[in-house]
């Protein structure tokens, strides 16, 4: 598995945007077009079927060491070799969730700060999502924080940075210029024509 600080590209399968049955092939597209990292999220969906479905992703994730993160259950690690949990603001804390999990894995932690941030790094998550950016479909009742703290959240944190929040191939360079080295994308890349071409796209920029 690679390490998270060579990790550039972030993509989220969110079930609001996709089919469950349509999980395996955006996936494997996704694989196919050098993301680094991929999230299974299922805010409207039954712990049963997302187990179910993360056991069936981690089968092809696992054949490219793409490592595979469940968003909020921690305890979906226990039933299914993922590779880590993300969690929000208003989800387990970070102790929990590897307490939950019962093994060691990888603690993402969302945060819409710089005190979050500083807050995630003291509770010991391996990386945080930081924004959103921009104003996003995705969280339409979050208030876009902006380009002007990436540059500060780099400099006092020692933990990978994924920034997040309506980031897409157009506005990309005005987040990396802003000193961003790492991003997520979410439903810019599950709209997208071709995931494939748009993840590349992404990664060519991101370097």
């Amino acid at each position: 598995m690679p390490s998270l600080h060579d990790c550039r590209l972030y993509g989220i399968l969110d079930l609001g945007y996709v089919k469950a049955g349509d999980a395996a092939q955006i996936t494997r597209e996704m694989i196919e077009g050098g993301v680094d990292l991929i999230q299974l999220r299922g805010k409207n969906t039954s712990i049963t079927e997302l187990i179910q479905l993360s056991a069936e992703l981690h089968e092809l994730t696992a054949t490219s060491s793409t490592p595979l993160i469940v968003n909020d259950h921690a305890e979906i690690a226990r039933r299914v070799p993922v590779d880590g949990v993300h969690v929000g603001q208003d989800d387990d804390n970070v102790s929990l969730a590897r307490q939950k999990a019962a093994r060691p894995i990888l603690i993402g932690k969302s945060t819409h700060s710089l005190e979050q941030a500083r807050a995630a790094q003291g509770e010991g998550a391996d990386y945080i999502g930081f924004g959103p950016i921009f104003a996003t479909p995705t969280k339409p009742d979050y208030t876009p924080i902006g380009l002007e703290h990436i540059r500060r959240v780099h400099a006092e944190l020692n933990l990978p940075i994924f920034c997040i929040g309506g980031i897409n191939i157009d506005n990309l360079q005005s987040v990396i210029d802003a000193g961003a080295k790492r991003v997520v994308m979410v439903s810019a890349l599950l709209k997208a024509h071709s995931i494939v071409d748009y993840a590349r796209c992404a990664t060519d920029m991101l370097g």
